[in-house]
C-alpha cells in the first residue's frame, strides 16, 4: 500500500446491520467498489489495498469477532501481530490455540490448534491475547520449513523480543511434541546477528547443504587495521567473505544502537581491498544461492 494512502477500514456485516444498513445496500456498495470483501461477513471500506501484514491483522480482528469459543492468536498470526517477518509463513488462515479438551481443525479462514498454554505463554498485544514471542517462535519452528522458521527466530532475537534462554525454556516445554526436533534445530541455529530474511535464508541453505558455517557481520580491515567495512558472512580460515545483496534488513527490528551493515566492496576479480575473496548473491539469484562446491 502506498505510504500516503489511508489504511482500509474494517466493517463487519453485523455492525452494518446494527447501524441500519440492509444486505441490498451492502451489495450496492460492493458493486460500486466502495466496499470490498475481506472474508465472509467482513468488508474493507476504502480504495487502498492493505499490504499482507495489514490484511492479516484485519483478518485476525474479523475472525476473533466471530468466534463462539475464544482462542489465543498463535503461530503465523501471532508472528504478524508481533511484527516478525512473514516470508514463507502461511497467512491464508487465522491461527488460534485453545486449551484441551478443545478440538483442532480447519473452518474456512480459521485454523484451530489445541495445546496447553502456561500463563507466561500468553501476552496482550493491543488488547488481544497472543502467544508470547518465544512460544510463537517455537510453534512456527514446529510447523513451517526451516528457512522461514529461522528468519522468524533470528528477527525475534535481533529485536530483543525474546532471548536464547527463553527459546530454550520454550523448547524444553515442547519436548516430545510433534515437530519438536525441527524446533530444536531452529533454536540451536538462531542468531541475533542476522539482519535480514535473506541473511537468515542464506544461513539456512548453508546448513542444509552442509557448508562450513560462517561468522556473521564480519569486520573487514586492511593490514594497518583500518576498517574497510562489514560483510554479512565471513570464512576467515578460507579467506572468503559473503554478502547477501538484499535491500531490506530487519530494519526497525534492530536494537536502537544497531545499524544495517555496509556491503563489502570488491574489485572485478572478486577480491576486496584486503586481499580476501568476496562473493555476493540476492533473493533473485535463484540457483546461484549458496550451495556445496563440487
Amino acid at each position: 500500500m502506498s505510504p500516503s494512502a489511508e489504511p482500509p477500514f474494517l466493517v463487519l456485516r453485523r455492525q452494518a446491520l446494527d447501524a441500519g444498513l440492509v444486505d441490498d445496500e451492502i451489495r450496492r456498495r460492493r458493486r460500486r467498489g466502495d466496499w470490498s470483501v475481506l472474508q465472509r461477513g467482513a468488508y474493507l471500506v476504502g480504495s487502498a489495498q492493505p499490504d499482507p501484514r495489514q490484511r492479516h491483522q484485519l483478518m485476525v480482528r474479523a475472525t476473533l469477532a466471530g468466534l463462539r469459543v475464544p482462542g489465543v492468536v498463535s503461530h503465523a498470526s501471532a508472528a504478524v501481530l508481533h511484527g516478525l517477518p512473514l516470508w514463507g509463513l502461511p497467512l491464508r488462515q487465522v491461527h488460534v490455540t485453545r486449551q484441551p479438551p478443545a478440538r483442532s481443525g480447519d473452518e474456512g479462514r480459521l485454523r484451530s490448534h489445541v495445546a496447553r498454554l502456561a500463563p507466561h505463554d500468553v501476552v496482550l498485544v493491543d488488547g488481544t491475547a497472543v502467544t508470547s514471542v518465544a512460544r510463537t517462535v517455537l510453534d512456527i519452528a514446529r510447523a513451517v520449513p526451516f528457512p522461514a522458521a529461522l528468519a522468524v527466530a533470528d528477527a525475534a532475537l535481533a529485536a530483543d523480543l525474546t532471548s536464547p534462554e527463553e527459546l530454550r525454556t520454550a523448547l524444553d516445554a515442547a519436548a516430545g511434541t510433534r515437530g519438536s526436533r525441527s524446533a530444536r534445530r531452529v533454536v540451536l541455529a538462531a542468531d541475533r546477528r542476522s539482519e535480514s530474511v535473506g541473511e537468515s535464508r542464506s544461513r539456512a541453505l548453508m546448513l542444509d547443504a552442509g557448508l562450513p558455517l560462517p561468522d556473521l557481520q564480519v569486520e573487514v580491515r586492511r593490514s594497518d587495521g583500518t576498517l574497510v567495512g562489514r560483510c554479512d558472512f565471513g570464512w576467515r580460515e578460507h579467506g572468503l567473505l559473503g554478502e547477501f545483496d538484499g535491500r531490506v534488513k530487519y530494519g526497525r527490528l534492530l536494537r536502537p544502537a544497531s545499524t544495517p551493515g555496509m556491503p563489502c566492496s570488491r574489485r572485478n576479480d572478486g577480491r576486496t581491498p584486503c586481499g580476501t575473496r568476496a562473493v555476493a548473491w540476492s533473493a533473485g539469484s535463484g540457483r546461484n544461492w549458496p550451495h556445496r562446491a563440487p
